[in-house]
């Protein structure tokens, strides 16, 4: 991680950061349960693995799930100043919230702790403007993010089982974590 630098990201960084290769691998994925009163997620192994590619979004600057307003963007950048990973998020002033919009590192340069260093400096951004919490949304069966989310402190609350009806994504299901601002 050392040979990256982190800054803010800018206009130019735009068709780079698009560019970045989001597309993931999964041995596992969950599976949600629902009954009367409840829902469940359970671990499911799925063979061949997963792969999932995220379709190319149109460029109208509302960010991978509509974000409007305000999005903050910060990015890595090797040595040469080419980008490897970024961070999207934006403050809802109403609640005080922090929501994540997107996170990507490319694949070459994924278990190098550059997705954690992006959320910590997210996490400060959203601290610096009055946020308490944080939150996000992620697919059911991205596990390999569900875990490193966890591993940064958010915990699952909630999820959607019609958020992705009539797109690429039917039959997922939206997870939503979250996590205090206060540590």
């Amino acid at each position: 991680m050392s040979d990256l630098a982190y800054r803010v990201a800018g206009p130019d960084d735009q068709s780079a950061l698009a560019a970045l290769d989001d597309s993931f691998t999964t041995e596992h994925v969950y599976e949600v349960a629902s009954g009367d009163v409840g829902f469940g997620l359970r671990l499911v192994a799925v063979d061949p693995p997963l792969v999932k590619v995220f379709p190319v979004e149109d460029e109208d600057g509302g960010g991978e799930d509509g974000a409007e307003g305000d999005v903050h963007e910060i990015v890595a950048v090797d040595a040469d100043g080419t980008p490897v990973g970024f961070i999207a998020v934006g403050v809802e002033e109403w609640n005080r919230r922090l929501v994540v919009h997107q996170v990507t590192v490319h694949p070459a340069h994924r278990g190098r702790g550059i997705g954690g260093e992006l959320m910590r400096r997210a996490l400060a951004h959203g601290r610096e403007r009055g946020a308490r919490t944080a939150w996000l949304e992620v697919t059911s069966v991205n596990v390999p993010a569900v875990r490193a989310y966890r591993r940064m402190g958010f915990r699952l609350c909630g999820l959607d089982t019609t958020l992705y009806t009539g797109t690429e994504s039917e039959g997922e299901t939206a997870l939503f974590m979250a996590r205090p601002l206060d540590r």
